[in-house]
């Protein structure tokens, strides 16, 4: 039960509800304003006369099926006919604030939570990632669910002359024995009744909707075509962009430019320079493009330039310099003594390679600037553009679109800033969009890192001690300083004693019990900036645990999966995954000449385990053949959403493990195109099953969670096939 007075102060009902009409996908309005036959009440849903509902949702969709999965929340209390669910992008609101992401990307840590969690509310700070949206909206979506439930059920109840705890929802009807109205025919009065002091929650009732394979609400518009993206987006005298920026690293000034051979191609309508970039505005993108290579600019850059061996180098100075402690357990020395395991693992530089590079459509008119952005953190890219331009941002209007992907690289915003500041300066609409070299060389990439690890180990095998030191930036505070940057708890969290950073070091941490154990971050300044990557810092981090401790239990001649379940007493779940992921894999134990390896991990209040088949072919490379994963995500709101996010994040864990990096040399990046970095393709990619496993817990996150667990479970596999131990990432670069 829920109680009215927590609603107010927590601003769920107290906010009201609106039921009222919009359609989805082709009506991007941002607001929820009632139109004729509509009432309004409030953030979280409408309800029109014919009964079609809206649901406002304020996270960004680029793929992981949220525009589905938190309007189902919705429905399953409201009590909805899911065929008349539609959604709409919520408009950037306190009410629509994720601290939780926050605290997942950021990686704050030293001010305290509920401090942290009530300022970026007040902030307003909008944010997608960390595989936190059921997790931080489940609780005002059920809310705002089951007060609209209650408000219709007093209409109803007035109607008939009965009481209204004898009604019940049900498809999209008040029902009460025989009797039954639509939920449209009571909109506008069930919006004059007055809420309980207490509120009835249905979660967890039996023939709901929670758990069931709905189909995707964006998946007929993406399939017929007619879902807008921000490269769809056409306004009137609109001109199309290309640019070009200075090496990767370092800070560049842009020199020199060839404007004639600009001139010369077909289409082209004006050249913008820029200190840092210049680019080429034509009636057609590619007439934009090539007169960028037409332009041959030339930039002069001071500071380190992205290179692969500076990368290296840095981590390892790293390495060598003092870390910070992010945790202890028991009495660890510095200097293990005894009998003593060795090991280095490193991880390549991550890069995003989804399909939409970074896009942006602006139009400044009337003393405003006017945004399509396929943004996951649109509070941040609206001030980035005000900044931009030099203006308020109460004159920035942001259009949240649908995302071509992301992976992450959707939370950052040169592109929009960059398309403000040419629409400006051009006086007509712009769209900009990045090509596919600038969004190879200038990502914010996933971060590289080297891991230093070591345990000591009992006679009988066990382990004693376990340390690891781990070289990489801190993430979290570069992402702290693009996303809010100036942010007063920011400042007041960099006054407190340095630590480790809470993003860098995330997954870090075994999940088995220990008797002693210390884990150091040793904080790199790197060449190339740093950024979110779907599987966060885990997709390191557990690469170096995982690995590890199967080389941990082969030198006690255990087998890999009873060892690891030994130390998971505590850990049910986590356990339950592993013996799961064996069972339906056909695990033999990783004998020798098996080529089969396991690997677990748990994060964002979720578990799940892995067993990879792969081995080495003809060429030398290794080759995937099967994969079965076993997942407890908590509480699962759609199945089929959840088995889609699993099999997404193994088939990306695969590729950050088996292709290639963006590679660096003197600040040019020598991937140029997808092709080139190696990617799998549909033959590449294995049989993949996931099972998941039927859990009473809260929901966990699932976005991030299938990459973590994919590298480890093919390096322990591929050790298994060979013999051989691999420690670095991706597996080209061993």
């Amino acid at each position: 039960m829920i109680s009215r007075r927590s609603l107010l102060v927590t601003g769920g009902a107290g906010v009201g509800l609106a039921l009222a009409w919009a359609v989805w996908p082709r009506d991007y309005a941002v607001d929820l304003a009632p139109t004729a036959g509509e009432t309004q009440f409030g953030a979280w849903l409408k309800i029109a006369e014919s009964g079609q509902i809206t649901v406002a949702v304020p996270q960004a969709e680029h793929g992981q099926g949220v525009w589905t999965v938190l309007p189902q929340i919705l429905a399953d209390e409201l009590g909805a006919d899911w065929r008349t669910i539609g959604v709409e992008a919520a408009l950037p609101s306190p009410l629509y604030a994720n601290p939780l992401a926050a605290d997942a990307l950021f990686g704050t840590g030293g001010v305290p939570e509920a401090v942290r969690r009530e300022h970026w509310v007040r902030s307003a700070l909008v944010l997608t990632g960390g595989s936190t949206s059921v997790r931080s909206f489940e609780q005002p979506l059920r809310e705002a669910g089951a007060a609209a439930r209650v408000l219709l059920c007093r209409a109803a109840a007035a109607r008939w002359g009965i009481e209204w705890e004898a009604c019940e929802t049900r498809d999209g009807f008040v029902v009460a024995g025989n009797r039954r109205l639509r939920f449209g025919e009571l909109a506008a009065a069930a919006a004059r009744e007055t809420l309980p002091d207490d509120l009835p929650l249905r979660i967890g009732d039996a023939g709901r909707l929670t758990g069931q394979p709905l189909p995707r609400l964006d998946a007929p518009a993406k399939v017929d075509g007619s879902a807008n993206f921000a490269a769809d987006v056409r306004l009137p005298d609109m001109v199309f962009a290309s640019i070009c920026q200075g090496p990767a690293g370092g800070e560049s000034r842009l020199v020199r430019v060839d404007r004639a051979a600009a001139d010369r191609v077909s289409g082209v309508v004006a050249v913008v320079e820029n200190a840092r970039w210049v680019a080429a505005a034509a009636n057609n993108w590619w007439a934009a493009n090539r007169a960028i290579a037409a332009l041959a600019p030339r930039f002069e850059t001071r500071g380190a330039l992205a290179d692969d061996a500076a990368i290296a180098r840095a981590l390892d100075a790293a390495l060598a310099g003092e870390g910070r402690r992010l945790a202890a357990i028991g009495d660890v020395s510095d200097v293990l003594q005894g009998d003593v395991v060795r090991a280095d693992y490193a991880i390549g530089v991550g890069v995003h390679a989804a399909i939409e590079t970074p896009t942006a459509t602006a139009w400044w008119h009337a003393d405003r600037l006017e945004l399509w952005v396929p943004t996951q953190a649109p509070t941040a890219a609206r001030a980035a553009a005000a900044r931009a331009i030099g203006v308020g941002e109460s004159a920035v209007t942001i259009h949240p679109m649908l995302i071509g992907g992301s992976f992450g690289q959707a939370l950052e915003h040169d592109a929009i800033a960059q398309a403000a500041m040419l629409a400006v300066t051009l006086k007509r609409p712009v769209q900009l969009t990045w090509s596919r070299r600038e969004a190879i060389m200038h990502d914010r990439f996933g971060a590289p890192a080297k891991a230093r690890m070591a345990a000591r180990m009992a006679s009988d095998g066990r382990i004693l001690e376990w340390q690891a030191r781990i070289a990489t930036p801190a993430t979290g505070a570069a992402l702290a300083a693009r996303l809010a940057p100036g942010d007063p708890l920011l400042r007041a969290d960099a006054l407190l004693p340095a630590r480790a950073d809470g993003y860098a070091m995330s997954g870090a941490l075994p999940p088995y019990r220990l008797p002693a154990l210390s884990v150091d971050h040793h904080v790199a300044d790197l060449p190339i900036p740093v950024g979110h990557l779907r599987g966060q810092a885990n997709r390191a981090n557990a690469f170096f645990t995982e690995c590890f401790l199967d080389e941990l239990a082969h030198r006690a001649g255990a087998e890999p999966m009873s060892y690891r379940i030994g130390m998971l007493g505590h850990d049910a779940r986590l356990a339950r995954c592993l013996t799961t992921a064996a069972s339906l894999g056909g695990w033999d134990g990783g004998r020798p000449g098996s080529g089969q390896g396991l690997a677990c991990h748990a994060m964002a209040g979720s578990s799940i385990a892995i067993l990879a088949e792969a081995q080495f072919d003809g060429a030398g490379r290794p080759r995937v053949d099967r994969i079965v994963a076993a997942v407890d995500a908590g509480r699962v709101i759609n199945s089929d959403v959840v088995r889609q996010q699993i099999e997404g994040g193994i088939v990306l864990g695969l590729a950050l493990a088996t292709g290639a990096g963006p590679g660096f040399a003197g600040g040019i990046a020598r991937a140029r195109r997808i092709g080139d970095l190696a990617l799998p393709r549909l033959a590449d990619t294995p049989e993949i099953t996931v099972e998941l496993l039927p859990s009473d817990a809260e929901p966990g996150g699932i976005s991030d969670l299938g990459v973590p667990a994919v590298a480890p479970a093919i390096a322990n596999a591929l050790t298994a096939a060979t013999g051989n131990r691999l420690r670095t990432l991706p597996f080209g670069a061993s």
